[in-house]
């Protein structure tokens, strides 16, 4: 097996709380200092490295005198917003060692909700690329309250990767990889070398939660890997404490679980809307509607529309879901939802009788919808 790290020119690299922060016992700045070695190395290999680093609530705790993680939000915050200043300082000492420099950027799953701030945040980051910057990227917890109790810097990793179009995602935990069960209560788990990100296997392998310093567990990477496969982006888990192992896996060398993606790379456009963690509302659809847009890429017209929930505007991004409620798409709908609900169950043809004007004959059109 090779590495497809080797072959990658534009890597997100996610390094976990208990690395980051030893365990809960603040800052590791040795380990940080090797890993901004080896990032120096794949620099000198022409690579362009963002960096996603967990560590800022986990650092707080340290700081702040916390033994366990609180549960209240603005505890929470607290830690955040304490923990993320020494998380900036370190990066940027170990960093400027090498004469690189670091920008510290806070992201919340809404700045990639919305176009506009989606857009900017794309541009910012590929300037940053482009100035020979490593961002920095962590999710902004001070401000976001539903993202420190739900949200992970595993997702939050994949959805860079989606967003600047990254060729691969490196995630560096506090375990070797993936196993077919979890190696602490049963002898007899396989190590999994190889996988195709995606497969629903992989998410009943991955069960469990990880250490009880960060919000994610084995899972949170699995389910992360098939997200980035989205785009085409590969990805690697592997253990953050192995000798060299950045620069081992650009030099080829197979190490931890390498999950591969298989489908083709989506359009920026598609893949904001593929990147929607909540959506504005949504359109349950029957069984013909279902059929035409997964198995023959139609649009999405308003007689396949069994109803609606939530309240949404045109030009937002609603989620499509089958009469079992399972999301089988997002798409950028041509009517508010309050137009929906007149105009689903009938033809194209009677919308403009209906509502007295007609935008366009379809709900969603096939270029403005991503399949789940």
């Amino acid at each position: 097996m090779h590495s497809v790290i080797q072959s990658a020119q534009r890597l997100i690299i996610k390094v976990g709380s208990s690395l980051v922060t030893n365990e809960g016992r603040g800052l590791d700045h040795a380990s940080i200092t090797k890993w901004a070695d080896q990032i120096a190395s794949l620099r000198e290999l022409g690579k362009q490295v963002v960096l996603v680093s967990s560590g800022a609530v986990a650092e707080g705790m340290q700081r702040l005198g916390f033994e366990k993680r609180p549960t209240g939000v603005h505890e929470l915050q607290a830690c955040a917003a304490v923990g993320q200043m020494g998380l900036a300082q370190i990066y940027e000492t170990s960093f400027a060692k090498h004469g690189l420099r670091t920008a510290q950027v806070l992201l919340t799953h809404a700045d990639l909700a919305d176009r506009e701030r989606y857009l900017n945040a794309r541009s910012t980051l590929f300037t940053l690329l482009g100035f020979g910057v490593i961002p920095v990227i962590n999710e902004n917890d001070t401000v976001v309250t539903d993202e420190i109790k739900f949200g992970d810097n595993d997702t939050l990793g994949s959805l860079v990767a989606n967003l600047i179009e990254a060729d691969a995602l490196v995630i560096l935990t506090d375990q070797r990889g993936l196993y077919t069960a979890d190696p602490r209560k049963n002898p007899q788990a396989q190590f999994v070398h190889e996988g195709k990100a995606g497969d629903p296997a992989l998410e009943a392998m991955a069960g469990g939660a990880g250490s009880g310093i960060g919000s994610g567990g084995m899972l949170t990477k699995v389910l992360a890997a098939r997200r980035a496969a989205s785009s085409g982006a590969h990805t690697v888990i592997a253990w953050g404490r192995e000798e060299q192992v950045l620069v081992r896996l650009a030099n080829g060398e197979a190490i931890g679980t390498q999950l591969l993606a298989q489908t083709a790379r989506l359009t920026a456009r598609k893949q904001w809307m593929a990147d929607h963690l909540q959506t504005a509302g949504k359109v349950m659809l029957d069984a013909g509607a279902v059929q035409k847009l997964a198995a023959e890429g139609k649009s999405l017209l308003p007689i396949g529309v069994m109803g609606v929930s939530g309240e949404f505007g045109r030009g937002d991004v609603i989620t499509c879901t089958d009469q079992s409620g399972t999301p089988i798409a997002r798409g950028m709908t041509n009517y508010a939802s309050a137009e929906v609900r007149r105009i689903m169950r009938k033809p194209s043809s009677e919308i403009e009788l209906i509502l007295g004007y007609v935008e366009e004959v379809e709900l969603i059109h096939r270029d403005n919808l991503v399949l789940l």
